[in-house]
């Protein structure tokens, strides 16, 4: 299986701290944040090779923190993918960024997807038995505890068997507490409908719409993960991150 973690966005929000340093490397607890993604999706276990597909101003940071990384590390398989593109207005989006690592290295092979601003407490194990279960899409899910904090995100409804019937992409509404998280694996036999997804001129951006395309044409199942979940957007979000990996 191959791991793609999604860091080429340009991260405004947290200016100046991403100014001149990528989102995923800003520390956590005195760690690169993408240290930490790395750990959690390493108990999903199954993956061969990792790449981290950024933009163009930020690929020398990320080849910099693999050199380091890999001297600490040096069974780890990972390769930094440049997409080209060099600011927030030409951005591929997460999609487009997932498409065009797909087409790059020509990956005929399991993917599993994860941001590299999403960071867990939790095991993710279960994850990765749930993909090799199903043999299907698996969707990573999180209870936001909020009709107000749900609002923010891709609200999901599930069936008995854990199968998604329902996406709305940030509703007004919300019809649960349980959103969609950037966690998401795709079987070999689905890397087709991702590129015809592209080719069918689909949003691009925002990496849900993605699985909400997809569950109406075929089975996506989901697992709920375990522990606190945090998407590191803001500076309040990363403070608490910091906060909460300290303890």
């Amino acid at each position: 299986m191959k791991q793609i973690i999604l860091a080429a966005g340009y991260a405004t929000r947290l200016h100046p701290l991403t100014e001149h340093t990528p989102k995923p490397l800003l520390p956590v607890d005195g760690q690169p944040m993408i240290e930490h993604v790395l750990t959690s999706s390493a108990a999903i276990g199954g993956i061969e090779r990792t790449l981290v597909v950024t933009n163009e101003r930020f690929t020398g940071h990320f080849e910099n923190w693999l050199a380091e990384y890999q001297i600490a590390h040096p069974n780890f398989n990972g390769t930094i993918i440049n997409d080209g593109t060099s600011s927030n207005e030409d951005r591929l989006g997460a999609i487009g960024d997932l498409h065009h690592v797909i087409e790059r290295e020509a990956i005929d092979d399991d993917v599993l997807v994860i941001a590299g601003d999403n960071l867990f407490t939790g095991d993710l194990r279960g994850f990765g038995d749930r993909c090799r279960e199903t043999q299907s899409p698996v969707l990573g899910l999180h209870d936001v505890g909020s009709l107000d904090e749900a609002k923010k995100y891709g609200v999901v409804a599930v069936d008995e068997s854990g199968r998604l019937i329902s996406f709305e992409e940030k509703p007004d509404a919300p019809k649960s507490t349980l959103i969609g998280i950037a966690l998401y694996y795709y079987p070999r036999a689905v890397l087709p409908e991702i590129r015809r997804y592209i080719k069918e001129g689909h949003n691009p951006d925002q990496p849900g719409r993605l699985v909400q395309w997809l569950y109406p044409q075929q089975p996506v199942h989901t697992w709920v993960v375990p522990g606190d979940w945090l998407d590191i957007g803001s500076h309040e979000t990363l403070a608490a991150a910091d906060a909460l990996f300290s303890r």
